[in-house]
């Protein structure tokens, strides 16, 4: 496929997660897709595998915050790569707390279909959001 082609995958993709169109982002994705989000006290970090991976990120993604994109993203691309370059703003539902989240998706697509997403995000950021009071406030 040409960059460009793989550029407009990535696009639908996106499209489809921002919809939360969960057969449209299956539809985009290889068998064997690998979702990597880095970082620790943060519910969704860590590897994701396949379409059942990827099914239960995007359900516990939904259980967990609400995002929004205030400007459209930078897409960088070479050969099978994807870079998307961008900014979030959001709120984990547990705490109630917000974040922002300067972010990039690398993004491999082959024959058509995303194999591999890897997130470069303000890990900190979210951590901090998703973090509960451990004790009341005097």
């Amino acid at each position: 496929m040409s960059i460009k082609e793989n550029v407009q995958i990535v696009k639908n993709f996106l499209a489809a997660l921002g919809r939360r169109d969960k057969q449209g982002l299956l539809a985009l994705s290889a068998e064997d897709i690998e979702w990597i989000i880095p970082g620790e006290d943060w519910p969704l970090a860590g590897t994701h595998r396949g379409h059942a991976g990827l099914a239960d990120l995007l359900q516990k993604a939904s259980e967990t915050l609400e995002t929004s994109y205030p400007k459209p993203p930078e897409f960088v691309a070479q050969g099978d790569r994807v870079l998307v370059v961008g900014f979030a703003r959001g709120r984990i539902i547990a705490t109630n707390k917000t974040f922002e989240d300067h972010w990039v998706f690398a993004i491999t697509v082959r024959n058509g279909k995303l194999t591999k997403v890897r997130e470069y995000i303000d890990t900190l950021a979210l951590a901090r959001a998703s973090e509960m009071d451990a004790s009341p406030k005097p």
